[in-house]
């Protein structure tokens, strides 16, 4: 049994307030960032959160229920960020594009090389186990490839990206690349890994 298992001495506790499911996410999707999803306990969620243990069980079902709540939680957030990112400039969409990573990379240095994405984090740990729970991850990650083909179609239209560049297989390998680029990170505690793919990325296929 998994510590987001236990349902032990489990007495029903109604809800104490509203938005309590909202508390139980947000106290949740720093701690399974940093530690992976089967290493933080419901115990631990919930002491965050300030709700009692009864009221996980009010709004999620089961382990697997709660978990595919946390990936919402994760891209609805993503979703929101590259939504601003991508409109808060009227610098050109690849100069966009260029930013909107290196911002991400001078983020990922600021927190010491650890981290990565949330979605990536989860895919790799869960994909295997839950199939439920892939094809939930499967669907946020082709979101956030989404923000970036956006970018590489306003380009091709405005003729900033070669025409033998397809803008779709392009943003998905782009983000293919920068998932990858994130685990070497992870693993060498260097941004090294970050800065080859903004190189190769923005001053090789797209120069």
């Amino acid at each position: 049994m998994t510590p987001l298992d236990d349902r032990s001495n489990n007495n029903f506790v109604k809800p104490i307030k509203k938005d309590t499911r909202q508390a139980i996410l947000e106290a949740a999707a720093p701690l399974i960032y940093r530690q992976g999803f089967h290493r933080t306990g419901l115990k631990e969620i919930l002491e965050a959160a300030g709700v009692p243990k009864g009221s996980f069980y009010f709004y999620f079902k089961s382990k697997e229920d709660f978990g595919l709540a946390v990936i919402d939680y994760y891209s609805s957030r993503l979703n929101e960020r590259a939504n601003m990112e991508r409109d808060a400039s009227a610098q050109p969409p690849l100069v966009r594009l260029k930013t909107l990573f290196t911002a991400r990379r001078d983020l990922r240095v600021s927190d010491g090389c650890e981290g990565g994405c949330p979605l990536g984090n989860l895919a790799q740990e869960m994909s295997d186990l839950s199939p439920v729970m892939r094809q939930r991850l499967q669907q946020a990650l082709t979101l956030v490839a989404s923000h970036i083909v956006a970018l590489l179609r306003e380009a091709k239209e405005r003729g900033e990206l070669a025409e033998a560049l397809d803008p779709v297989q392009l943003g998905e390998f782009i983000l293919d690349a920068w998932e990858g680029a994130l685990l070497r990170m992870k693993a060498e505690k260097s941004p090294e890994p970050l800065d080859r793919f903004i190189h190769f990325i923005f001053n090789t296929i797209l120069a």
